[in-house]
């Protein structure tokens, strides 16, 4: 948003036009019409306001939300704290428009999974590559999954390159299909065989 002056004509939440929107603090798919309008001679803004989390949710006339929602879905049953902290940073860094922060937590967060996985530490980065596709953690025609984030970590670590949205989308995609394999869906079925 452009540095500009807003002034806000309510000082209580008033009744807006509804919105839809994912909320960037808790995630949450809302339609909210509480929140207040604001106005300047350049441009129009208004703050909604979460009925799930009490959070505002800065709109601009652009359609731009500030924060912005986080990418992917979450991942449950994630067993290793830094696995599931990392992920989730890597998701935030999206709504942050930090496209290539984002592909350097999921090139780094290879090395986590396979680190929780009992893989040695301190390794050169293709050991951890190889390690969750030897150990069967990576399915077989998943492996050029695996491969494309090692690229393009490697590709926004080592050369003077910018990730674009779409390319940092991609690979959290792939991360969360991969966590899912891993852990989520793993912890489902134990779930279930331990209530049945």
């Amino acid at each position: 948003m452009s540095n500009y002056r807003i002034d806000w004509k309510s000082p209580a939440p008033t009744t807006l036009p509804p919105k839809s929107y994912t909320c960037g603090y808790c995630g949450s798919d809302i339609a909210s019409e509480k929140g207040y309008f604001g106005s300047s001679s350049l441009a129009n803004a208004i703050i909604y306001i979460c009925h799930k989390c009490s959070r505002p949710t800065l709109i601009d006339d652009d359609e731009k939300q500030y924060p912005g929602s986080s990418f992917g879905s979450a991942v449950q049953d994630i067993s290793d704290a830094s696995v599931a902290e990392l992920y989730n940073e890597a998701r935030a860094c999206i709504s942050a428009s930090a496209y290539t922060a984002a592909v350097l937590a999921c090139r780094k967060l290879l090395m986590h999974i396979a680190v929780s996985k009992a893989a040695e530490p301190n390794k050169p980065f293709t050991y951890y590559v190889e390690y969750l596709s030897e150990k069967n953690y990576v399915p077989p025609d998943a492996k050029p999954w695996v491969d494309h984030i090692r690229t393009k970590g490697n590709e926004a670590n080592h050369e003077i390159a910018l990730m674009k949205r779409e390319e940092a989308e991609e690979l959290i995609s792939f991360v969360e299909m991969l966590l899912k394999i891993i852990f989520e869906f793993p912890a489902s079925v134990k779930k279930r065989l331990n209530t049945a």
